[in-house]
């Protein structure tokens, strides 16, 4: 028998409403809220929906202060003490690692220690239990946020509620058995990132290797000689919720994840639709990150992306997206690139003037074909500990809920 079954072993469990336990309260901003921001190293910090990352489950530090002064016309609180978005994500929990006054976009909870550990609160709240609880408050009223009064009549339980120095004990078992899970699932992530670093690496450096070797007996040609280069609409498009798919710069690494559309008419007006085997190259701020276009489905595309059309008798588009994306064809880019410009950016006509070196298409493909060996040797890997981390996620998850769903009278 497990510390955990043992110390549950016979226990009672009282659902307590929330608001009998903890002081909660809707957060407060001072108005007119610019005439409290400072500079001054005494202010006090400014807890903004922005200064949270759901990566983590604390608050460190803010972007802002504001004074004193405005920090009484607004939510004081201590470190420790939870703070919960109400509107924007609603429902997520932080705990904060400073002292802070928060805005109204986060309700304060506070006050719990007495029977609640810290911890085990934070898991309850992270719980599915509660956030479907939440989303079940919002749809049944007419609130549209997670108000102050929906998180007081949340009920949680308190095992061992006559007995709070067991109470404790028991909560932070339970704590200890799910921060073990986090820990390992997070053990798992840090490998993973390790992972796509090494082998980010180790395939620039093999890249480099095959692109450079015999590079000064290859014949080189300007890209203009080999391709035809256009650029998107240089107009901010209407947007559509449905209709042909539109990329730019952001989109550049999964063209078709994009969420944003425009009209079949819109799409009419552009004189140069991609083509499968056409390649996409950024050419605004990023620039020389390339993908290519895999069918002939409409895509439409803003200036910020140069269409890139190549002789496919000449060249073969993954050898051209290697190139373009090694140090040979960074340094071509960097030469033209106007760095001085606001963000930096490369004009099409000097996309024409790269000069290539092109061996013959039987060397294109043979690296090409290496290369994306290596390739998906290291991203068999990485998908074995996506799957690894899934699975470690789902399990924390699991527990989660078996672990905090005691039984209800």
């Amino acid at each position: 028998m497990s510390k955990l079954e043992e110390l549950l072993q016979g226990v009672d469990v009282e659902w307590r409403v929330f608001g009998d336990i903890a002081s909660i309260k809707r957060g407060a901003s001072p108005r007119p809220i610019a005439k409290f921001i400072t500079d001054d190293v005494n202010g006090v910090p400014w807890i903004k929906i922005g200064d949270t990352s759901p990566k983590s489950k604390y608050v460190e530090n803010t972007l802002q202060k504001i004074t004193v002064e405005g920090s009484k016309k607004s939510r004081l609180l201590k470190k420790g003490d939870f703070i919960i978005s109400n509107s924007m994500s609603f429902g997520r929990p932080y705990i904060l690692n400073i002292d802070g006054a928060i805005h109204d976009g986060w309700a304060s909870i506070s006050d719990f220690s007495l029977t609640l550990s810290a911890d085990y609160l934070y898991h309850y709240l992270s719980s599915n239990i509660v956030q479907n609880y939440w989303i079940s408050k919002i749809n049944s009223g007419s609130v549209s946020n997670l108000n102050a009064d929906i998180i007081k009549s949340l009920q949680i339980p308190i095992p061992c509620p006559d007995n709070p120095e067991k109470s404790l004990e028991i909560q932070q078992e339970i704590v200890r058995v799910l921060d073990e899970l986090t820990s390992l699932t997070n053990q798992l992530k840090t490998e993973l990132e390790t992972e796509r670093q090494n082998r980010k690496k180790q395939f620039e450096f093999f890249r480099e290797q095959l692109l450079s070797s015999d590079i000064n007996s290859v014949e080189r040609k300007k890209l203009g000689e080999i391709a035809k280069i256009y650029d998107g609409t240089h107009s901010t498009p209407k947007y559509k919720e449905s209709g042909i798919p539109f990329v730019s710069v952001q989109n550049i690494n999964n063209l078709y994840a994009t969420n944003k559309y425009i009209s079949l008419e819109d799409f009419e007006k552009y004189k140069h639709k991609p083509k499968k085997n056409d390649v996409f190259m950024t050419r605004i701020g990023s620039i020389g990150v390339c993908s290519i276009v895999k069918n002939n489905e409409p895509l439409a595309y803003y200036v910020t992306l140069a269409l890139i059309r190549l002789d496919l008798s000449v060249i073969h588009q993954n050898y051209f997206k290697h190139v373009i994306e090694s140090n040979i064809g960074k340094s071509e880019l960097f030469k033209r690139t106007l760095v001085n410009a606001t963000p930096i950016k490369i004009n099409l006509g000097e996309i024409s003037k790269i000069n290539l070196p092109i061996p013959p298409l039987a060397e294109q493909e043979r690296i090409v074909k290496l290369l994306d060996q290596f390739d998906a040797t290291h991203t068999a890997i990485e998908e074995e500990i996506t799957k690894e981390i899934k699975l470690r996620t789902q399990q924390y998850e699991y527990y989660r809920e078996k672990l905090l769903s005691f039984p209800q009278n």
